[in-house]
């Protein structure tokens, strides 16, 4: 039987999918068990909501990413400003089911959330790329942003209206919650969609 597949729409200049994204590798186990395979999709969520690139992070916003990362225990550095993650998130897309696409997630998201990096400085982004041996100029050109446009459009008319957010089948589900309830939920989900095959 083929492992049931959650798309995990994300974007790296948010720190709640940063916290996803360690919380998904603590319940690597987990989802083992439920033979249930991730899809990380990135999307421009500025695109979906309007933020301003450059804008500071402040007030409840801040103050909900922290308290969710230390409710979560997942140390978190968190960035003055959403930054623009386009470039990062392009590379992402067109990385999509390589060898590499885990190695360049981590690597990103390691480095703004642990490391204190910008997506702002472009030779930060790009040294990345060089140490893992990627192109960025080429995996983040004109036709690749054209299709994260596209991809952040398909997430759109999903209902997608933040990050990060599971697509258990057509439904939406935003925001990670501790792993008691992530499994609760993926578990669910898992058993209805195995019993209607």
């Amino acid at each position: 039987m083929d492992s049931l597949r959650v798309r995990v729409h994300y974007d790296f200049a948010s720190s709640l999918c940063y916290v996803a994204h360690r919380m998904m590798e603590r319940m690597e186990g987990t989802l083992a068990e439920l033979d249930i395979a991730l899809e990380w999709r990135p999307i421009d969520l500025a695109r979906i909501t309007g933020w301003r690139r450059g804008a500071p992070i402040e007030g409840p916003r801040r103050d909900n990413a922290l308290r969710v990362a230390g409710e979560l225990g997942v140390p978190l550095r968190m960035p003055a400003v959403w930054m623009d993650s386009r470039p990062a998130n392009a590379a992402a897309l067109a990385l999509s089911g390589s060898d590499r696409e885990a190695t360049w997630r981590e690597r990103v998201f390691s480095g703004v959330f642990e490391q204190g990096r910008s997506l702002d400085d472009g030779p930060a982004v790009e040294g990345w790329a060089i140490e893992l041996g990627l192109d960025l100029a080429a995996l983040a050109g004109e036709a690749q942003r054209s299709a994260l446009d596209d991809e952040t459009r398909d997430a759109a008319a999903r209902e997608v209206c933040g990050v990060p957010t599971f697509m258990l089948g057509p439904w939406p589900f935003g925001g990670i919650q501790e792993e008691f309830t992530m499994r609760s939920i993926l578990s669910r989900w898992a058993a209805r969609q195995r019993r209607s095959r």
